[in-house]
């Protein structure tokens, strides 16, 4: 399923919280339709092994699951109007062993109350809980709202874990707490307007990132009140192309610096194109909607949908070879001593004769001298955290999908991520050590 413009692609509300990839985005899920309601159904999971080489006594290996499950529903309402509900899900709590899988260089958030250091924090159950509203002021002009006890602020790109460009990556990139780490947030509303190619948002929600009780609404040292704002502008030129700039204030987002607030900017290029297409085996066509509202049934008779488009669904054959690649900058700057740290990541994504995947993520990150304590430590009394320097990465990887059955696909697949380690960090970590994911995806479509 794909659009064709950027107020089609808001109304599909296929990613998370309100973010968006380009409109020419695929988005495997399974489609239903049930008393007027349009079902929908995402999911990716992967069952992970990490082995870390290098000198240093910081590696570990482990076996963990990273993963999520998305249900959404859609229907019409009046005449212009349309409502989405949506929940995101995920077991990470039960599938990451020790709070956290190791990740040299990851910093953020806490494992048993000790900063996380090398390694990356689950998920929670809850990752999103959502109701999200249209209305068609026009043709090419959209009004929404987003409202998620937890969900998704106005803050950056597509988060990693639902973007197409970082899809086959079983694990987080390092730049995510300086880039898209407010993707999983509390009391979130956000209203936006989009027209033809711009769109513009503005949320308010809770700062305070998630407790280690990962299984429920846990509420953080300062509850779960509105307390910080951000506001994003997309632009999307073409179907291919989207950009967004966002900035925001984040009242007390980590529990080690209670008295911090932060100040985030992002700014991120995504691109997205295909290569020619074959059909597809019968029972195996990925159904894709010309519709806004995605108004999916099981015929291929015309469907009609008041106040939207009155365009046929069309059968549309797979894509034979598809690129997608994603930039983005982050910063996060601390405004009780005005210090900063900035990460760069580009990723690529290249899917060939319809079920080959390679791909590419490359990484300048900033890190602080928290990873100069030893993994699992409690904070030091009086403990500063300031910038210390940046961790090149440098990733690829592949993998092959197969069929399970109608709606399901598996990829047996690997990576192989190497490390430049700064001067500040090379008597812990060495000069350049590397790690190694094997794993075995699966994927609704």
């Amino acid at each position: 399923m794909s659009a064709h413009t950027l107020v089609e692609a808001v109304e599909q509300h296929s990613s998370s919280g309100t973010s968006l990839e380009p409109a020419s985005t695929p988005v495997s899920m399974w489609m239903g339709k049930h008393k007027g309601w349009s079902l929908m159904l995402h999911a990716n999971s992967f069952a992970a092994n990490t082995q870390q080489q290098g000198e240093s006594p910081r590696n570990r290996d482990a076996f963990f699951s990273t993963n999520w499950i998305m249900p959404m529903t859609q229907h019409a309402l009046g005449t212009r109007g349309q409502i989405t509900l949506r929940t995101m899900l995920s077991v990470e709590p039960a599938t990451v062993p020790n709070r956290n899988y190791p990740e040299l260089f990851q910093q953020g958030e806490t494992a048993y109350s000790s900063p996380i250091i090398d390694g990356q924090h689950p998920h929670n159950f809850f990752m999103e809980a959502a109701a999200l509203y249209d209305l068609k002021l026009s043709p090419n002009a959209l009004l929404s709202l987003y409202v998620a006890p937890v969900g998704d602020p106005a803050i950056g790109p597509t988060a990693y874990p639902h973007r197409l460009s970082a899809s086959e990556d079983p694990i987080a990139a390092l730049g995510h707490h300086q880039e898209d780490s407010t993707h999983i947030a509390y009391s979130v509303v956000t209203g936006g307007l989009t027209y033809r190619w711009a769109r513009l948002e503005l949320s308010g929600f809770h700062g305070a990132e998630p407790t280690e009780a990962r299984w429920h609404f846990a509420p953080s040292a300062n509850g779960h009140a509105i307390d910080s704002v951000s506001t994003r502008l997309t632009i999307s030129p073409s179907p291919d192309w989207t950009g967004q700039y966002s900035i925001a204030h984040i009242v007390s987002p980590e529990a080690l610096y209670p008295h911090e607030d932060q100040q985030r900017q992002t700014a991120s290029l995504m691109y997205h194109h295909t290569f020619g297409s074959q059909p597809a085996p019968a029972m195996k066509t990925h159904i894709m909607a010309n519709m806004p509202g995605m108004d999916m049934g099981s015929s291929s008779k015309p469907q009609t949908n008041p106040g939207r488009s009155t365009a046929p669904m069309q059968m549309t054959p797979e894509s034979k070879t598809d690129l997608s690649t994603t930039f983005v900058w982050g910063r996060t700057q601390s405004l009780s001593d005005n210090s900063k740290e900035n990460s760069y990541l580009m990723e690529a994504l290249l899917r060939f004769a319809n079920r080959n995947y390679v791909w590419t993520r490359m990484e300048n990150a900033g890190r602080s001298n928290e990873l100069l304590l030893a993994p699992g430590a409690p904070l030091p009394q009086n403990f500063v955290e300031s910038p210390l320097g940046h961790v090149a990465a440098f990733t690829f990887g592949y993998d092959h999908d197969f069929a399970i059955g109608q709606h399901l696909l598996a990829a047996p697949g690997a990576q192989v991520t190497a490390y430049r380690t700064p001067a500040a960090l090379r008597s812990a970590y060495g000069d350049r050590p590397t790690a190694e994911q094997f794993f075995i995806r699966l994927r609704v479509r």
